[in-house]
């Protein structure tokens, strides 16, 4: 039973929990950031720094990680979009609020009574036994051709029918199996640029220009060294410098050096790219030779042209190798060439494995960013959707997911099963959000739509946004990948049960600070 507010026990358990409560409305202060931004409604946010720069972004996590924020409960909600990004790469709006909704409910049971380790132990049960029913709810993918993939695209990228369109196109080039793979990131593949033209290239686009401009700026029939070092001889401290024989040894090491760069040339090197710095001797001896050198390219990068091309990166000393035995380690593309104009390097026919890159264009800065934002959503999605599968979106399957929690509850005893209440009210905030944005009134809808499913028997029905009528998800091409919805659920679980932990906030002091 509630307490009286102002009376002795009130006070009391405000006191106890005051940990509980600071965390609480700080969370929801978070998540109000956001949640006008979920849905086909959602709006826009503008982020102004102190120098007047601006970001306009519809992207949860980029909003949440511009923010200046300093209560420390914030900052693990912060961290679990951030997660959510960095795992997933789409679904850090719908985690926060998740978040924010278990973290509400929970709350709530304590406020009525409940003790807070019963309420953590319901929704542990809660959340698991909803993660097990909307993984069951999960359509497999298992073709690139049909129009779920480019549906999956249209939701993430925000309606985006252009970004839509590159990133199924993209997909479709990269192929089924290695979209499965988890060392490769889709999301890696795309670049945007003020002025650029978009479209699917298909090849590998380095955002890097060639070491110097007497250098060819483009090489035909390219054959590729990757030194994943620096290009330049073997240095000797400074006190081996200091005599006689260090010196005779710098010397040595320099004219070898100089002997294998021109045995680069000889074994037909036409273009170098290295992780790190080129010394003077290398762009001088290569750059004679008519060898194109791109110099500091990222690992990531690196490993892109490595797999398109079929070169095997070596360390500087490879370079020592004999002709023969370095051609083993040489990649081969059709043709490298610098785009002057968008600053990037093009490599096109690679003798390695496929590759395509979304190239995402728009006349100013600000655009440029945000629909680069927009296509890597709908990039990640469109590989989650591959791995994963898809489900209705909308807020459909979390709402049909809650009734399964609701059934669950009748199952469990104790006090435990509050907990357990808190995850099936909780599920019902996304849909609550979209509806709300799109301007109708949610207590209505969302129980229209939650009828609907029990009379048809379908976790697909939700609330169209445009007349506010109950549609098929499905049917109107609104799908969700499973492992965003999962992830999101699971993330939100565990942020909530980490603060709900906290019965003491204690000011660590600095210990950087040393007493003289």
């Amino acid at each position: 039973m509630s307490q009286t507010p102002g009376s002795p026990k009130a006070s009391e358990q405000d006191e106890r929990y005051s940990a509980l409560y600071s965390n609480t409305t700080a969370v929801r202060a978070i998540a109000s950031a956001v949640e006008g931004t979920i849905g086909p409604k959602g709006l826009d946010t503008m982020l102004v720094d102190t120098q007047g720069n601006v970001i306009i972004t519809n992207d949860g996590v980029t909003i949440l990680n511009k923010m200046e924020v300093v209560h420390p409960a914030a900052k693990m909600l912060i961290n679990v979009a951030s997660a959510q990004q960095e795992e997933i790469g789409d679904g850090t709006t719908t985690a926060t609020l998740l978040a924010a909704a278990l973290l509400q409910e929970g709350v709530s049971q304590v406020e009525r009574g409940v003790p807070v380790t019963r309420v953590i132990e319901g929704i542990q049960d809660g959340v698991a036994y909803a993660l097990e029913r909307m993984q069951s709810r999960a359509r497999p993918l298992e073709e690139l051709d049909g129009d779920v993939l480019y549906q999956v695209a249209m939701v993430a990228g925000r309606e985006h029918q252009d970004i839509a369109r590159l990133v199924t196109e993209s997909a479709r080039l990269i192929g089924y199996d290695k979209l499965r793979r988890s060392e490769f990131r889709l999301a890696d593949t795309v670049m945007a640029a003020v002025g650029a033209q978009s479209q699917v290239f298909q090849g590998a686009v380095i955002d890097k220009q060639r070491m110097s401009p007497q250098m060819p700026d483009r090489v035909e029939a390219a054959k590729i060294l990757i030194v994943d070092d620096e290009l330049e001889a073997e240095e000797l401290d400074s006190e081996a410098l200091g005599t006689e024989a260090g010196f005779l040894l710098y010397r040595q090491y320099k004219e070898q050096f100089k002997a294998n760069l021109e045995r680069l040339v000889t074994a037909g090197v036409t273009a170098v790219f290295t992780d790190r710095g080129v010394s003077p001797v290398a762009e001088e001896v290569l750059g004679e030779a008519g060898v194109m050198i791109v110099q500091r390219v990222a690992s990531k990068d690196l490993r892109k042209i490595a797999e398109h091309t079929g070169a095997r990166p070596v360390k500087r000393t490879g370079i020592a190798k004999g002709t023969e035995e370095l051609h083993k380690f040489l990649g081969f593309a059709e043709e490298i060439y610098e785009d002057e104009r968008m600053e990037n390097i093009r490599i096109v026919g690679g003798a390695g494995k496929p590759l395509a890159t979304i190239l995402i264009g728009a006349s100013t800065e600000e655009v440029v960013g945000e629909r680069l934002r927009i296509a890597k959503d709908a990039a990640s999605s469109v590989q989650a959707a591959v791995c994963g599968g898809v489900v209705p979106g909308g807020g459909a399957l979390e709402l049909w997911a809650s009734r399964e929690v609701e059934k669950r509850r009748e199952t469990v005893r104790g006090m435990t099963g509050f907990g357990v209440e808190a995850v099936a009210r909780a599920l019902r905030r996304p849909m609550t959000q979209i509806v709300l944005n799109a301007g109708f009134n949610p207590l209505e809808k969302v129980e229209e739509a939650s009828v609907a499913q029990i009379e048809q028997d379908t976790d697909a029905l939700a609330i169209d946004c445009e007349d506010g009528s109950v549609a098929d998800m499905m049917a109107g091409g609104v799908y969700d990948p499973t492992p965003v919805k999962l992830h999101a659920l699971q993330a939100a679980s565990e942020v909530t049960v980490a603060i709900m932990r906290i019965h003491t906030i204690i000011r660590m002091k600095d210990e950087t600070l040393q007493e003289d």
